[in-house]
């Protein structure tokens, strides 16, 4: 918080009259930029004077200081232009967050309001004019916007869609040559009526949609054709279609190898199998010899 005071002995009145009669005096605290993302009060000690002329409504006024205070306002009048290019650039929510991150608290009702205080710019000569409707409630109420279209700046809203207010707003601007407009019946007559001098024209996305319901018609009443088969895939189909014989592949079957029965015993050893074996031998030799 940063406090000062004003030292100059005279103030000048809104009439016009200056005065040194101080009436009171009383503390007012501004807001200002932030420095170093904290925020800034300056409390100033404003005095109030007594007004000499007679012919003044105002008995007393309070001393004003150029670049810092502005009546009945509590903010400088730099903070307040920069809230003002905030809430132009992004409007009430998003101005209000951009404005938390450099360290001023401010309410997205206020930068709204700062917005709508400014004065409408002059609308200058207006050679292509622009017109296209937006909608308040989709499907239910409409409005109509005039646009500069060599800078692309919206001149003037109206509540509906008809031609009557096209051609007021027409009337009082004969310098339009050319007006770029929807498809809609009621713009067309009353550009013819407000200023039959001026060149109407389609804008490009009205020419891009006409050019797509053009494609779309087309196609659709070529629609049966498209399932048909072409005359040279139907002769194609018709010829018999020559059948290969199937590739037989030869199955190969390893088996492993497994022990004979006529095997011999092995010498030496005294397992079942093995004295199985040597007895069937025997046998065989004892025939044999016979």
């Amino acid at each position: 918080m940063l406090k000062t005071r004003a030292r100059a002995a005279t103030a000048v009145c809104r009439c016009g009259w200056s005065s040194a009669r101080v009436h009171g005096r009383y503390v007012r605290q501004l807001r200002d930029v932030a420095v170093g993302g904290l925020g800034v009060v300056i409390e100033l000690c404003i005095r109030r004077f007594r007004c000499e002329n007679p012919a003044c409504p105002a008995v007393t006024f309070a001393e004003q200081i150029v670049g810092l205070t502005t009546p009945h306002s509590r903010q400088t009048p730099l903070l307040r232009a920069v809230l003002t290019r905030i809430g132009l650039a992004l409007a009430g929510r998003a101005g209000a967050r951009m404005a938390s991150a450099v360290g001023i608290t401010v309410g997205r009702d206020t930068l709204l309001r700062l917005v709508r205080a400014l004065p409408e710019p002059e609308v200058g000569q207006v050679e292509v004019l622009g017109v296209d409707d937006f909608a308040f409630r989709k499907g239910r109420h409409y409005g109509t916007v005039l646009i500069d279209m060599s800078t692309h700046r919206p001149l003037h809203l109206y509540d509906g869609r008809e031609g009557e207010g096209l051609a007021g707003w027409l009337r009082d601007h004969p310098e339009v040559k050319v007006i770029c407009r929807d498809r809609s019946s009621g713009y067309a007559e009353g550009a013819r009526i407000g200023a039959p001098q001026a060149e109407q024209v389609a804008d490009r996305y009205h020419l891009w949609a006409n050019l797509g319901q053009a494609v779309e018609k087309t196609v659709n009443s070529h629609r049966s054709r498209l399932a048909e088969q072409p005359s040279e895939l139907a002769a194609a189909a018709d010829e018999p279609q020559v059948v290969q014989p199937s590739i037989e592949l030869k199955v190969v079957t390893r088996l492993r190898p497994g022990r004979p029965r006529s095997a011999r015993s092995r010498p030496g050893c005294r397992c079942v199998s093995c004295r199985r074996s040597s007895r069937r031998d025997r046998a065989c030799h004892s025939r044999g010899g016979r």
